[in-house]
């Protein structure tokens, strides 16, 4: 974990309720994707957990929806802001696991951390199929930046206004085959991929976080080897570890 203070490059729309801002600083802190930074925010008492989207020397990239009062605050912030931040903060995804055709899917907020887990997946010279999956076409992100990386992408849409007509899980029934698979979104969905795959995998759980960095336990949850801290031992589980 590093404390950082990082300067807003951009923060600007990018689908209905979602922003995406780019921040300068000191990113030596953030060593894996799918960790997640701690952001203070004036007036709030705790800082508010976001997903890192991509990150390299010197830029931060994170991609938030509008759902509370803190994800408002950091809506409004213009260029120039400089805002106190934690990074490096969870475990992030291992890719060692993944073989060489590996399934990411993501479900709304949840297809940010995957973005990052992409790009090295490609860099490892991997062939990843990604499924993005959101409730309309206006809430639709991020399917051109990972089909500019070189995946295949596939789309749901729960109204079925763009790609396949359902969840995840129906656009997975287009596939062939893959060798191991990483996801993150909304508690429902990573229920339903527990029960539709074939392979192990690794899930990423969303959680409200007290600290963070693992010392106010207020994050912790039954797993089959025991309680574990989202924040510190997660955010990502292997799909072996997880209790319903």
């Amino acid at each position: 974990m590093k404390q950082v203070i990082f300067k807003i490059k951009e923060n600007t729309p990018i689908a209905k309720n979602t922003y995406k801002m780019v921040l300068l600083g000191d990113t030596s802190g953030v060593t894996n994707c799918g960790q997640f930074v701690n952001i203070a925010l004036e007036g709030l008492y705790l800082r508010r957990p976001i997903s890192v989207c991509d990150y390299e020397d010197g830029t931060l990239t994170l991609v938030y929806k509008v759902v509370g009062e803190g994800t408002e605050l950091m809506a409004k912030l213009v260029a120039g802001k400089e805002l106190d931040i934690l990074v490096g903060l969870g475990n992030g995804y291992d890719t060692k696991k993944s073989g060489d055709k590996p399934l990411l899917l993501g479900g709304g907020v949840g297809v940010p951390p995957l973005f990052a887990l992409c790009k090295k997946l490609i860099g490892e010279g991997k062939k990843p199929t990604v499924i993005l999956g959101f409730n309309t076409s206006d809430e639709v992100f991020y399917k051109e930046e990972f089909e500019a990386l070189g995946a295949t992408v596939l789309v749901a849409t729960a109204d079925g206004s763009v790609g396949t007509k359902g969840f995840v899980t129906d656009a997975m029934k287009e596939l062939d085959t893959y060798t191991y698979f990483y996801t993150c979104g909304p508690m429902p969905m990573l229920k339903a991929i527990y029960a539709a795959t074939n392979t192990s995998g690794q899930f990423s759980f969303e959680e409200r976080m007290g600290c963070g960095f693992g010392a106010c336990m207020g994050c912790s949850c039954k797993t089959n080897f025991g309680n574990k801290r989202v924040c510190k031992d997660g955010p990502v589980f292997e799909k072996e570890e997880i209790l319903w």
